[in-house]
């Protein structure tokens, strides 16, 4: 791309089309909210623990390397991009913060398990940013070989970590343990910097016309760039938390199916696979809603596979909802 015309310069939203809300898409906006208001209430009325301080705050805990990705990846979304490799991307960068953290100590694994986050997703910018190479078969390969690789570092799990690793993870302050509040943290700052920054506008301008974008003066390719090494580094971040709560890197079952996790909770915010527009705040309600469902069919006595079988029609049921909120912002 060449220097865009300076007539045009600094108009991000001259590229953003003018929104029209009609009351069936307003409706259908606050289904997701509304479905995990009725949720919680059921799962409240059916176990006796469900709305307990310490079982919400498990759940919180449990589910803060989503909330953290999530931020990170719907961010990315609103630009019309994807990562469909961060599962795979965690099992790497934590196997190797494991393996420093038993090596070398504490300070060397937190490096490693950052660094590796952030050269893994600097290395999917500048593939698909810079050269413009698709993003589903760049993260698709990634899947496939970010896990290969952190099963030839460690086939087997990685564990004996110093005292820290562990006394951090139950550590607590106000009763929610470190893990939950580095997770709240990231969230206030994602939805303060989609809000409040120029970023915010830039990145749903280049979702919806990257040419124009472009043409507006918004630095398309580094901005592409920028988005994927942020999803590497929160998915370092969330790598560490998961290492120190497990106490252990499992290579091979690590992250897991971490991806649709993550994909689900954007999706259920309103985010389309062409980017353009959304709500990170909707992103999180997202994350709590699929939080809250596994927990819930747990204490329920239910088994993983059907808390798998049920997430999956919750996302098809969310796809289906955005159809919907789509042909009614087409016809006004």
């Amino acid at each position: 791309m060449t220097t865009p015309p300076a007539t045009l310069a600094a108009q991000p939203e001259a590229v953003l089309p003018r929104r029209r809300t009609s009351r069936t898409s307003a409706v259908v906006g606050w289904v997701m909210p509304s479905a995990t208001i009725l949720l919680m209430a059921y799962f409240s009325a059916a176990t006796s623990n469900f709305l307990t301080f310490d079982n919400l705050a498990a759940v919180l805990t449990q589910n803060a390397a989503v909330f953290i990705v999530a931020a990170a990846a719907a961010m990315l979304l609103m630009a019309g991009y994807a990562d469909l490799s961060v599962g795979s991307m965690m099992a790497l960068a934590g196997v190797s913060a494991g393996l420093a953290f038993t090596e070398h100590g504490v300070v060397a694994g937190l490096v490693v398990g950052l660094l590796v986050g952030l050269v893994v997703g600097t290395l999917n910018g500048v593939l698909i940013g810079v050269f413009e190479m698709s993003p589903i078969v760049v993260t698709l390969g990634g899947l496939a070989a970010w896990r290969a690789l952190a099963q030839y570092l460690a086939p087997d799990s990685v564990f004996g970590f110093p005292d820290a690793v562990g006394d951090f993870a139950i550590g607590r302050f106000l009763g929610l343990t470190w893990i939950a509040w580095i997770a709240i943290v990231v969230c206030v700052v994602a939805v303060a910097a989609m809000a409040l920054l120029p970023l915010g506008r830039h990145i749903q301008a280049i979702g919806v016309n990257a040419r124009a974008a472009f043409l507006v003066g918004i630095r398309v390719k580094g901005t592409v760039l920028g988005l994927y090494a942020v999803v590497g580094l929160a998915v370092g971040l969330a790598a560490l938390l998961q290492v120190a709560r497990l106490d252990s890197a499992p290579s091979g079952t690590l992250g897991v199916g971490f991806e649709v996790t993550v994909l689900t909770a954007v999706l259920l915010g309103g985010i389309p696979f062409t980017g353009g527009r959304g709500s990170m705040w909707r992103v999180l309600v997202g994350v709590w809603l699929i939080a809250v469902l596994k927990n819930g069919l747990t204490l329920l006595n239910y088994g993983p596979e059907v808390a798998g079988m049920v997430t999956g029609a919750v996302l098809v049921v969310a796809a289906a909802l955005e159809a919907v909120a789509v042909a009614a912002r087409r016809r006004g």
